[in-house]
């Protein structure tokens, strides 16, 4: 499922002391199946972009066409939206409410009208998609989870009702690192597994050299930069001006070649610059 943004623009507070833009004419195009990930820093228009494509805001001015389908129209109907189109939050687990793991699961899909029988299988299905035993925790409270536990159970009640593109906004804030890799490497199988389009707003630069296959820079509600990760992060000083930096990993690179190592510079994840260091005691 492909998303066409055609001239985005939207506006806080238009026509008053405190008017602001936050999308400024935002022209970008993702294929279906791609990981996008999307990065930039607080106030640059991230989760004003990831909330219009479904159609939790509407635009000042511009398009948002999905699988050809303009839901930006007045007669749009967004409960359809929102099947296709699914969004998790920073900090999830706090939407969590039911009394059990399954009834907070099962919420989405019953709202979709599915009979039992559909519900309990995307249900189960969902739950072991994020790593976690469907028999073991479906009747349990998610209030006694673990906090990683419950962000992947509320991540599951989104893949529940079967998103064809899914938009996850900082889905490990908060999160210990065991628990922060769970969670994404969930994530990575979900879509090596589906190839739904998913896009990834984050902080971390090494989560997203890692992951994505696309990554999209914003800053003051622009694209300022759009490419794969070794094309982005060759950018190091534009990032700097936009106070972005690029992973830690590839510091270190740069730092062991100008110590007069062989090694590349632009190496943006751990397991290549371990290649990259093998590859050097070996020559």
């Amino acid at each position: 499922m492909s998303i066409i943004i055609e001239n985005l623009t939207h506006v806080y507070n238009a026509n008053s002391p405190f008017e602001s833009t936050a999308l400024n004419n935002i022209n970008i195009t993702i294929e279906k199946g791609e990981f996008i990930g999307l990065i930039g820093h607080t106030g640059s228009g991230k989760s004003t972009l990831t909330q219009h494509l479904n159609g939790l805001l509407k635009p000042t001015s511009g398009k948002i066409i999905i699988n050809g389908f303009d839901i930006t129209k007045k007669d749009v109907s967004l409960k359809e939206i929102r099947r296709k189109v699914g969004l998790v939050f920073q900090y999830p687990e706090h939407q969590l409410f039911e009394e059990t793991v399954y009834k907070d699961v099962a919420f989405g899909p019953k709202n979709l009208g599915l009979n039992d029988s559909e519900i309990e299988n995307r249900v189960k299905e969902a739950i072991e998609l994020v790593g976690l035993s469907y028999n073991e925790i479906k009747e349990r409270s998610p209030f006694e989870l673990s906090g990683g536990q419950k962000r992947r159970v509320a991540i599951a009640g989104v893949i529940a009702m079967k998103p064809e593109i899914l938009i996850l906004d900082e889905p490990t804030a908060g999160l210990d690192p065991k628990a922060r890799d769970e969670v994404l490497n969930q994530i990575k199988e979900l879509h090596k597994k589906y190839k739904m389009t998913i896009i990834l707003v984050s902080h971390s630069m090494e989560d997203i050299a890692r992951l994505v296959d696309r990554i999209i820079v914003m800053h003051k509600g622009n694209i300022a930069l759009t490419g794969k990760p070794s094309e982005v992060f060759k950018n190091v000083e534009l990032l700097k001006s936009i106070g972005l930096l690029v992973p830690q990993i590839t510091y270190l690179m740069k730092k062991l070649r100008a110590m007069g190592m062989s090694v590349r510079e632009e190496v943006f994840t751990v397991e290549d610059a371990k290649n990259e260091i093998l590859k050097m005691i070996g020559r």
